[in-house]
C-alpha cells in the first residue's frame, strides 16, 4: 500500500546545474567575457560551437563543450537555441570518449540542455541515457555527480524510468550512494528517489543492495543524509523485497531510534516507512515492539504534526492488535 510521506520538496539536491565550477583553460576568462557579450545574440557562436563539437582536434572538442556548457548554465533561453542548433547528439558522442574530461564537459553540457523541457525528449530519443550510464559507472567524480543529475532530469515519466533502470543505471547510482562524496551521494538519493517510484527499479534497488547504505546514512544522525535516505526507503517499502532487506539490515532498530530522537520531519517519514513494515507481518510487528516503539510513537501522537499523529496512531494500534492464528500462518515463512 503506497503512502504519502509528506513535503520532500527540500530533503533533496536539486540538481538544477551543475556545480563543478569553470572549467581551467588558459582562456577562460576572455572566453567567458565573449560568451557573456555574445549572449543577446549568440545564434552564430552557437553554430561555430556546435561545429567545433565534430573537430578532429579534441582540444577544439574541449573548447566547444566547455562554451556550450557555460551559455547553457547561465542563460536558460539558449539552452532552446542550442539543441535546435544540433549540438545534443555531437555532445552525446562525447559523453563516449575515452578521454574522460571531455567525457566529463560532455556529461556536464547535456545537464544543462536537460534543465530544459523542451530538450528532455530530444535529449533521450538522441540516445543519451545509455551514454549517461557508462559515465556514471566510470567517469570523474565530476562525471558520476552531473550524470546522476542528467539522469534524474530525464526521469519526468514512468517511460524513461524504467529505461533508465533497464539501462543498468540502479547499481552505480547504488554505488554513489555508499561511496561517493557528500554532493555525490546527495545526486544519488536524488537520482534513486525519482526512478525508484516504479516496481521494477525498486527491485532492482534491492538487488543492487541499496539498503545497506540507506540504513547506515540513517543511523548516523551527523551525516546530512539521514532525511534523504529515509525517503528513498520510504519509495522503496512498498515493495516486498525492499521491506524484508530492511529488516535484514537492521532498519527497524535504527527507523525506531529515528522515531524516538530525530526531528519532526524525520520522526513522520520512520513512522510511516514503520507502519508500511508492520501492515502485512505480524513478525515484524513484534520486532517493532520489541524494539521499544510504543513510548515514542505515544508521544510523536501527541505532539507531531497532524500528519505524524495520524501515522503513529495507526501504527499503536497494529503493534497493539492480538495476534490471531491466521496472522500468525500467513507470515509464518516471513524471513526476519
Amino acid at each position: 500500500m503506497a503512502r504519502s510521506f509528506g513535503d520532500d520538496s527540500t530533503a533533496f539536491s536539486d540538481c538544477n546545474s551543475d556545480r563543478s565550477g569553470e572549467f581551467p583553460t588558459v582562456s577562460s576568462q576572455s572566453r567567458r567575457l565573449l560568451i557573456a557579450c555574445a549572449a543577446e545574440n549568440s545564434d552564430d557562436l552557437i553554430g561555430q560551437l556546435v561545429a567545433g563539437l565534430e573537430s578532429a582536434s579534441i582540444d577544439e572538442q574541449k573548447q566547444a563543450a566547455m562554451e556550450i556548457r557555460l551559455l547553457a548554465k547561465n542563460k536558460p533561453e539558449n539552452r532552446v537555441k542550442i539543441a535546435r542548433a544540433g549540438a545534443i547528439r555531437p555532445l552525446i558522442s562525447l559523453i563516449s570518449s575515452s578521454d574522460s574530461q571531455l567525457q566529463e564537459y560532455g556529461v556536464t553540457a547535456i545537464l544543462n540542455l536537460s534543465l530544459c523541457d523542451e530538450n528532455k525528449e530530444n535529449i533521450v530519443l538522441s540516445g543519451a541515457i545509455k551514454p549517461l550510464v557508462r559515465a556514471l559507472k566510470s567517469g570523474t567524480s565530476t562525471a558520476k555527480e552531473n550524470a546522476a543529475c542528467a539522469l534524474l532530469r530525464l526521469a519526468q515519466s514512468d517511460e524513461n524510468k524504467v529505461m533508465i533502470g533497464r539501462s543498468g543505471a540502479i547499481p552505480p547510482l547504488v554505488n554513489l550512494l555508499e561511496s561517493g562524496n557528500f554532493r555525490g551521494k546527495k545526486d544519488a538519493s536524488t537520482a534513486l528517489y525519482a526512478v525508484c517510484s516504479v516496481k521494477g527499479n525498486k527491485v532492482r534497488a534491492v538487488e543492487a543492495g541499496i539498503m545497506k547504505p540507506l540504513v547506515e546514512l540513517m543511523a548516523d544522525l551527523g551525516s546530512g543524509m539521514v532525511d534523504k535516505s529515509a525517503f528513498v526507503a520510504g519509495v522503496l517499502v512498498s515493495a516486498p523485497e525492499a521491506r524484508a532487506a530492511l529488516v535484514e539490515e537492521g532498519g527497524i532498530y535504527v527507523l525506531v531510534e529515528l522515531v524516538e530522537v530525530g526531528s519532526q520531519r524525520q520522526k513522520e517519514i520512520a513512522a510511516a516507512i514503520l507502519l508500511q513494515v508492520c501492515e502485512e507481518s505480524v513478525v515484524h510487528r513484534a520486532m517493532v515492539a520489541r524494539e521499544g516503539a510504543i513510548p515514542p510513537l505515544v508521544a510523536l501522537s501527541q505532539s507531531g504534526t497532524s500528519r505524524a499523529k495520524q501515522k503513529a496512531e495507526t501504527l499503536i494500534e497494529l503493534l497493539r492488535r492480538p495476534r490471531s492464528a491466521n496472522d500468525a500462518v500467513r507470515t509464518s515463512d516471513v524471513s526476519v
